[in-house]
């Protein structure tokens, strides 16, 4: 089963997106901030992550930095998930180790959805 990491501090985005992913039959954690979005990367070994970008404690692009200093966490596949669309912030996330960029905000599940299933499709199972 596909495991998902959601790493979201807005509950009302974390809620609905994890039962968004939950009926399409994947397998949903959750973390509220960098920190633990990292402890559960490393508990859980997920086959993606979901990341925002403005978190507190740790945000998303330190989570990002952390990942790549990781041997385990850096092959995990991410996708930003954030209000912030801005092309610099987009391209500092892909140069920190992200593979593409969802806007949160646009609600626009199926594109999210379609992006999971290339970046899965075409990663190996651990």
């Amino acid at each position: 089963m596909t495991k998902i990491l959601l790493v979201e501090d807005d509950v009302f985005f974390q809620k609905f997106y994890t039962s968004k992913l939950k009926e399409e039959g994947m397998e949903v954690y959750t973390a509220s901030n960098g920190e633990e979005g990292l402890q559960k990367a490393r508990e859980i070994i997920p086959s993606l992550i979901i990341l925002d970008i403005i978190m507190p404690k740790k945000d998303g692009f330190e989570m990002l930095k952390d990942m790549s200093q990781d041997s385990t966490l850096k092959k995990i596949p991410v996708i930003i998930f954030s209000t912030l669309g801005q092309e610099e912030d987009v391209k500092k996330a892909k140069q920190l180790g992200a593979l593409d960029y969802v806007d949160k905000s646009s609600f626009d599940f199926a594109n999210l959805k379609a992006k999971i299933m290339n970046i899965i499709g075409r990663s190996t199972p651990s």
